[in-house]
């Protein structure tokens, strides 16, 4: 599944920071903004225990964990969209991207440069949303002229269009985001083919000092940020990137060894892989045994020839059946013979809507 969330926030929040805890990928860093100008992308596993667990009941030769791309965006800053700081630039690389990872500076240290002189992560929150709001009622009025001029003529997609369209101008022009707007499934295309920027479902991360790892709670900017996530329905996570990057560089002792010295039960970059993974409607199904036991991604909601297609297109045009047991079934019964033995091997067909966690055999010919 190609799908990438993009990390965006203003200069000097530590997006380039957290990119190099998760991806190893070594973006340059600089104490000034725009360091990073063109996107980096890297991508990484998305840590899953259900893999070691797997392979012990059914052994392979290999595991193979799932991937998930992101994509380091440079620092936005108000003005934005009317070109500001690159800003359209920057604006085109986040219109590329399926979710939006917003990291908010929510730590103090006067030896890093705040581009607005001050800590303020509810301000800096809504400087982008603003900026991104902006650009999108600047792409609707665009296109809302050549619609309503095709939709007089009765053609009944122009007709579509601009209903949605009128749906969505008031709201960003209050300053508000199109995903808080209800659409039905008709419209919820049309709004898709738009590629609006604030459509994009969105996290927040609070980078939070180290002396808050193990409880962000106690940070009173993250409390600031999470009161403002609940208020838009939004999740937020707090990491302290600076000493996630660092995490990352240890091997798998010592970063177990320092996390427990730090009190926190895993990291943070874990916590914000699987919530943007999650973000983005993706679930995990497993094949298992001999060569390799691997994980696959989904979106919610697909099929089981389409989930058969992901593997090979062959298993999709000749898909016959899907040979299903549940993880939770593995690991309470301890082996395929005793699922199977217990009735819990389920063959499903071509409408089972695959769920996350199952471990499945296809059966296809062509």
């Amino acid at each position: 599944m190609a799908l990438t969330a993009g990390i965006v926030g203003l200069p000097n929040v530590g997006k380039s920071t957290l990119f190099n805890a998760i991806t190893k990928a070594g973006a340059e860093m600089a104490n000034y903004p725009f360091a990073t100008i063109d996107p980096n992308v890297g991508m990484v596993e998305v840590p899953d225990a259900r893999l070691a667990r797997i392979d012990e009941l059914i052994p392979a030769k290999k595991i193979v964990h799932t991937t998930f791309e992101f994509t380091d965006i440079a620092g936005i800053v108000k003005g934005a969209s009317k070109g500001e700081g690159l800003g359209n630039k920057f604006l085109e690389n986040i219109r590329q991207v399926d979710a939006i990872v917003h990291v908010v500076r929510a730590f103090a240290d006067d030896n890093i440069t705040h581009v607005n002189g001050k800590i303020d992560p509810v301000d800096d929150i809504e400087t982008i949303n603003l900026e991104l709001s902006i650009a999108d009622l600047d792409s609707i009025n665009k296109r809302y002229a050549r619609v309503e001029k095709v939709a007089r003529t009765k053609d009944k997609e122009a007709q579509a269009e601009l209903a949605v369209l009128q749906k969505i101008k008031p709201v960003l022009e209050q300053g508000g985001a199109v995903r808080d707007v209800e659409f039905n499934e008709e419209e919820q295309k049309i709004v898709h083919n738009l590629f609006l920027l604030t459509s994009k479902p969105v996290l927040y991360v609070a980078n939070i000092a180290e002396d808050d790892m193990a409880n962000p709670e106690n940070s009173p900017y993250y409390q600031q940020v999470k009161q403002y996530a609940e208020k838009v329905g939004a999740e937020v996570i707090g990491i302290s990137a600076k000493t996630e990057e660092e995490i990352a560089e240890l091997d798998d002792s010592d970063r177990q060894d320092f996390l427990e010295a730090e009190g926190v039960e895993e990291s943070g970059l874990d916590r914000l892989i699987r919530a943007s993974y999650h973000l983005l409607g993706l679930a995990t199904f497993f094949t298992a045994g001999g060569p390799e036991t691997r994980a696959w991604t989904f979106k919610r909601g697909m099929k089981a020839p389409q989930v058969a297609g992901i593997i090979h297109s062959d298993f999709e045009r000749g898909f016959i059946r899907a040979e299903t047991i549940s993880f939770a079934d593995l690991d309470k019964y301890g082996s395929v013979q005793a699922v199977r033995e217990a009735g819990r091997l389920r063959l499903e067909g071509k409408e089972y809507e695959v769920q996350d966690g199952d471990i499945i055999e296809f059966r296809f010919n062509v």
